[in-house]
């Protein structure tokens, strides 16, 4: 029995029946309308517009917005089962639904009952598809030195600043932005607010080019007195935004995880695939005990990976604090898809130099994950921090 089936096995042996349908029709979908195509869009950093729009099809823009406002509401378990999937195939698209989601999630834990009414099953068809807008130029994990305003005018608030690396800005149409709504109080933070931006409402994005994570769009957004109303500020009380953020988070790091899992079991079972396959000195080279070693730690930190991975989502289930688990989960998990994808490269030799081979695109692609929904060393720093206060 290969890795791919024993996930197969495990993943269906842990859900309901409806949970499995999902999950069998986007492996369908993935192995149909994704697999074949995922060389030309990647190799020409081009939007998968078409894909995007099959995800909305099957909801997946949705996944775990509440059925009441139009989604799937899927447990954060099936979620990352559906991430993992995913990723397995290309990471990229992951992405599409991810920071989508994390807004979509601060929308419904934070927002009115209006807002919720208003935007959800917008978002939730994916009318309206976006992610969020935290980074800027002169700060990523540093999220307290943000300097881009908001400023109360009338009924309305003018924004002002400059976001980077903001995933969906370019061909999404809807940004939970973090800005300063009072500049002087102190500690910064409560001073931060969450607003939703609409592209309609003026701001300006233009695509990175990336190492990997190709495909999906990656840009800089300008917001230059760009006006919104006063409704759009998510929950009804300023000062509230970084807590409301890193609240959406949760999900994010499960996710991040989740894409590390997928990275981590594509690099072994192209590895496998690949040992079986390839000879050297007569034989195969999965008799060789250094290849075999290779495999072993790959596939053990894989299996450990999906568990912490499997572990957060059931804590962010219970509705409990969760950055504890989801943190420890997106570490490992992430560090795994580093590790993997490099023992990939080695186990392939010249041959994972190849773009004729999915291992170099296991290899650009990695790295982004140690870095996204906050660096791996901030991740430690949160889960020290957790089991200081915790005992």
């Amino acid at each position: 029995m290969n890795e791919q089936s024993i996930v197969e096995l495990e993943q269906k042996s842990s859900m309901s029946e409806e949970d499995n349908l999902i999950i069998d029709t986007i492996n369908k979908f993935l192995e149909k309308d994704v697999k074949p195509f995922v060389k030309e869009f990647e190799s020409e950093d081009k939007y998968p517009q078409m894909i995007a729009d099959k995800m909305a099809e099957l909801g997946l823009f949705g996944a775990t917005i509440s059925p009441e406002y139009g989604g799937l509401g899927l447990s954060a378990v099936t979620y990352s089962k559906i991430v993992e999937n995913v990723s397995a195939v290309w990471m990229s698209v992951s992405g599409i639904f991810n920071s989508h989601l994390i807004m979509c999630a601060a929308v419904e834990r934070f927002g009115t009952e209006e807002m919720k009414k208003h935007y959800l099953p917008k978002f939730a068809s994916g009318e309206l598809r976006g992610g969020i807008a935290l980074t800027e130029p002169d700060c990523g994990t540093d999220l307290q030195s943000i300097k881009t305003k908001a400023e109360k005018v009338d009924e309305s608030y003018v924004i002002n600043g400059t976001k980077t690396w903001i995933t969906n800005s370019v061909q999404g149409n809807v940004l939970a932005v973090l800005v300063k709504t009072d500049t002087h109080i102190k500690p910064a933070h409560k001073g931060m607010s969450l607003i939703l931006v609409e592209k309609k409402d003026g701001f300006v994005s233009r695509k990175l080019k990336k190492l990997g994570y190709r495909g999906i769009d990656t840009g800089e957004v300008q917001l230059e007195n760009v006006k919104v109303p006063i409704s759009n500020l998510i929950g009804e009380i300023e000062g509230k935004g970084l807590k409301q953020i890193l609240a959406g988070l949760e999900l994010g790091r499960i996710n991040v995880a989740a894409r590390g899992v997928g990275v981590a079991r594509a690099s072994l079972e192209d590895s496998i695939e690949y040992a079986k396959t390839r000879k050297t000195f007569g034989k195969p080279i999965s008799e060789h005990q250094s290849i075999q070693i290779k495999l072993a730690e790959m596939a053990t930190k894989l299996e450990a990976s999906r568990l912490l991975t499997e572990q957060a989502a059931k804590a962010y289930d219970s509705g409990k604090r969760s950055d504890l688990q989801a943190g420890m989960a997106k570490l490992f998990a992430t560090e795994t898809a580093l590790f993997n994808s490099t023992e990939a490269m080695r186990i392939h030799g010249g041959f994972g130099y190849s773009p004729e081979y999915n291992i170099e695109r296991y290899y650009r692609d990695a790295p982004l994950l140690a870095i996204g929904e906050g660096t791996n060393e901030l991740q430690k720093l949160i889960i020290a921090k957790q089991l200081v206060s915790d005992n």
